[in-house]
């Protein structure tokens, strides 16, 4: 905090704290004048009367004991801008206190399952409870509470992987996360094959899962020139994909970012770049094995307890 905006707070507390001291001052001290406490200046109706009935002493000196503690309080902990308090207590170092002790509960909450797979930990019904809770918590945001994902999220519940799927590419997915780029490529596509180029390649990308569908179609056709200079480089000869660059297979009948020529076209024209967290510092190594084993768990009920997929 500036020098500046630590003056600004130290007078803005000075000022409140002497005001109430001689507000308090002010409206507690008799006066010569005053009348005492069995006599009123205000009677209404002939026989309503208000007397003046001023606070307690005990009460009085309660609060000047409140504005003692005030400034003790401010000499301990602080509160005066950048100024530290005599404790030297601060809020950031109190919760790294405080998650430091409840992250080594954690972990010996979470020490049993250090190391497992996560294919041996979908088979034990607590440690998929425990990575369904860290699911909830941490995943469902993006992928939803059922795994089924969104526009641009996958849906986790299926068989399609665009990185792989196996146990050991599913944690270190969650691990170290993945950014999935698909480049723009309208302008190029347009200045080798001409207006009509990206509608070329969509037309040879949806017959790319029906080749029968290829044959007498003109846009395919030209767009498999197409296709061949620009997207065969990722999506492969037949549109498979290739799982090490995080490309989707264009054969099969999931899109992540949508299925109708306009999502297409977008997709093209304006390239989409998707970014999955990685997830080691925040949860730790195992924590992560134990969300994954339930992410595995979710297209692979068969060889995972059923007792924590109940909702």
């Amino acid at each position: 905090m500036s020098t500046g905006w630590t003056w600004y707070i130290i007078a803005l507390v000075v000022l409140n704290i002497a005001g109430c001291a001689w507000l308090l001052w002010w409206t507690a001290r008799r006066r010569p004048n005053d009348p005492k406490p069995e006599e009123t200046l205000h009677t209404w109706d002939g026989n309503i009367t208000e007397y003046n009935k001023p606070l307690p002493r005990w009460w009085v000196n309660l609060f000047y004991i409140t504005i003692f503690f005030s400034i003790g309080y401010l000499f301990w902990f602080g509160g005066l801008g950048g100024i530290p308090g005599y404790s030297d207590w601060s809020s950031k170092r109190e919760h790294a206190w405080e998650k430091a002790a409840q992250d080594a509960t954690l972990e010996e909450t979470f020490k049993p399952y250090a190391g497992q797979s996560i294919d041996q930990l979908a088979k034990d019904p607590e440690a998929l409870a425990l990575g369904r809770s860290i699911f909830g918590n941490t995943c469902a945001a993006c992928h939803g509470s059922s795994g089924q994902g969104a526009i641009g999220y996958p849906n986790l519940t299926d068989n399609i992987w665009h990185w792989g799927g196996d146990p050991d590419t599913i944690l270190q997915t969650v691990l170290d996360g993945r950014e999935g780029v698909m480049p723009p490529w309208g302008e190029v596509l347009t200045e080798t094959g001409g207006p009509n180029a990206v509608d070329q390649t969509i037309a040879y990308v949806r017959a790319l899962s029906k080749p029968e569908t290829l044959a007498g179609n003109a846009a395919a056709t030209a767009g498999k020139a197409l296709y061949d200079g620009v997207c065969i480089a990722c999506h492969g000869v037949d549109g498979k994909g290739n799982q090490a660059l995080g490309a989707p297979d264009l054969t099969d009948s999931y899109w992540l970012y949508g299925s109708t020529d306009a999502a297409l076209r977008k997709a093209i024209m304006e390239g989409h770049h998707g970014s999955m967290p990685a997830h080691r510092e925040l949860l730790g190594e195992t924590r992560v094995r134990l969300v994954a084993s339930y992410v595995w768990s979710l297209s692979h009920p068969a060889g995972a307890a059923s007792k924590a997929n109940a909702p």
